[in-house]
């Protein structure tokens, strides 16, 4: 198995009044190493195909609060795919500083059909997605 890794700097608006990132800040991390992975696929959380427009609504998120990062800490971000059902994928992530882990979490997310004049409704997974993520999977029997 595959992780693709990124890095993020703690900005100070990450940061709460001891100068320690906000456990609200991690969310927005992961999300952001989500959708730098699957630019890197050549994808993206929303994405226009014949039909119309697919998108990725999160249906669960959570992290576990290991260590404290500091404003100015350069963070390690390390995604992999925990579950690559028909219709849904769980992101696990790993966040450390210098091999130190700080925090570990997931984001489930939807494929979603975005109907203009409905409500969207839940679709299979495109190939090109499946395939893309396929590389990134913990474990082969999860899919």
């Amino acid at each position: 198995m595959t992780a693709f890794t990124t890095t993020r700097r703690v900005e100070f608006n990450d940061t709460d009044a001891a100068g320690i990132m906000h456990f609200s800040a991690f969310f927005t991390m992961m999300e952001q190493a989500e959708h730098e992975l699957l630019r890197s696929l050549g994808l993206s959380v929303i994405q226009q195909d014949a039909e119309g427009v697919i998108s990725w609504p999160r249906v669960a998120a959570q992290c576990e609060y290991r260590g404290a990062a500091r404003f100015e800490d350069l963070l390690t971000i390390d995604v992999t795919v925990a579950r690559l059902g028909q219709k849904s994928v769980t992101y696990a992530f790993r966040i450390s500083r210098e091999a130190e882990a700080v925090a570990e979490g997931s984001i489930t997310a939807v494929c979603c059909r975005i109907h203009p004049d409905r409500p969207m409704e839940s679709i299979p997974i495109p190939p090109a997605f499946r395939e893309g993520l396929g590389r990134y999977v913990a474990d082969s029997d999860a899919t």
